[in-house]
């Protein structure tokens, strides 16, 4: 067993009572196993990961499972895999291993992996402890914190899912060496999310290091995963089941979700899709009145510098991504509900907006 003594080292706490627990960023934590060891309370563990990651990482974290009875899960890579499908194979594994209420799920991979590990877990026996141990920068700023879990339908995305709140997140920022560059441009766009939503001077400390984000310089970019997690565990602490405040994470995701759908999660990865929704949501928002032009250039442009996507693919049909915004969890009563801005950091919920208004919003933005 290794120890960090790392002075890069990041540790913030979710706070929930009884069930907080700390999120950890830094390099070598994997192989940390005292860190994260003490939070397997019993005999059983399985490890739910990827063909992508596991080559790469699961020796290292199996290391510090010796002692128990464990076993591994493995999903082909890709959101397409977030399936009922699979989490039943994860709950037949659990089976198969002998898994007891005190078991745990151990979640090494990206966000499809995490949201469908916890799932499982809280499938499992009503309710089993699970670990996050994210592997791309969009898990470990946004999907790993939090306690969202869930799957996907063929009519949207993460509309089954449960609140099951990880016993601990383990970030290790070594494993983003190996995030191909088109993922790892897809967790900045979250990290941008956090600050449009309520912080407008992380928006402007993003603007003046895109530079040595974009480098993956080693400083900047653990200040900026910290950030942008500890915006978010303060949100969870004050509404862990999104009765309000909570629902401003999801600024982008309307139109971001639609976007993926409609590209049968094949064409945007979704921090992608997050990129191109908070553009077309500052855009109705500049169209609504709500906010001005100056601050949609300022998304606009910070999000080009990250070379992040700003426009609707083409051949995606505006009606049939409306169509697709009328599934989204967070409307009320057959009316749209969107995330929507006053300006950079003063994101809103907006209810019953009118869909001609997105419909024209979307439509402009469509090649």
């Amino acid at each position: 067993m290794t120890t960090t003594t790392d002075s890069r080292l990041r540790t913030i706490e979710v706070a929930l009572g009884s069930r907080s627990y700390a999120v950890s960023i830094g390099p070598g934590l994997l192989g940390d196993h005292v860190r994260w060891r003490s939070a397997l309370r019993g005999r059983h563990a399985l490890v739910v990961s990827n063909t992508t990651v596991a080559p790469l990482y699961l020796d290292r974290v199996a290391e510090g499972l010796d002692s128990l009875h464990w076993s591994s899960f493995l999903l082909d890579d890709g959101e397409a895999h977030k399936t009922f499908a699979n989490v039943g194979r994860a709950l037949e594994a659990l089976a198969q291993l002998g898994a007891t209420r005190d078991a745990c799920v151990v979640a090494l991979g990206g966000g499809v992996v995490g949201d469908l590990a916890g799932f499982s877990a809280a499938c499992w026996m009503r309710g089993i402890d699970f670990i996050q141990m994210p592997t791309t920068l969009l898990s470990m700023v946004d999907s790993s914190v939090g306690g969202k879990t869930g799957v996907n339908l063929p009519a949207g995305k993460n509309l089954v899912g449960a609140f099951h709140q990880p016993r601990a997140v383990v970030a290790d920022t070594d494993t983003l060496a190996t995030l191909p560059d088109r993922e790892y441009r897809a967790g900045l766009a979250e990290v941008v999310k956090g600050a449009a939503i309520g912080d407008p001077a992380f928006f402007a400390w993003l603007e003046q290091h895109a530079a040595a984000l974009m480098a993956r310089e080693t400083a900047p970019l653990i200040e900026a995963i910290a950030r942008k997690v500890q915006y978010k565990a303060g949100v969870v602490a004050r509404d862990e089941t999104e009765q309000g405040e909570r629902a401003l994470l999801n600024l982008g995701h309307s139109f971001g979700h639609a976007l993926e759908t409609a590209g049968k999660y094949s064409v945007l990865l979704h921090g992608e899709g997050v990129a191109v929704g908070m553009l077309l949501a500052a855009r109705l928002s500049e169209h609504l009145g709500m906010s001005g032009a100056a601050d949609t250039a300022r998304l606009h442009r910070l999000l080009a510098a990250l070379d992040l996507p700003t426009a609707i693919p083409a051949g995606m049909d505006p009606a049939q991504l409306l169509a697709l915004m009328r599934l989204d969890k967070k409307n009320l009563a057959g009316t749209l509900r969107l995330i929507l801005w006053r300006g950079i950091g003063r994101a809103e919920i907006v209810g019953g907006v009118d869909e001609q208004a997105v419909l024209s919003v979307l439509r402009a933005a469509t090649g």
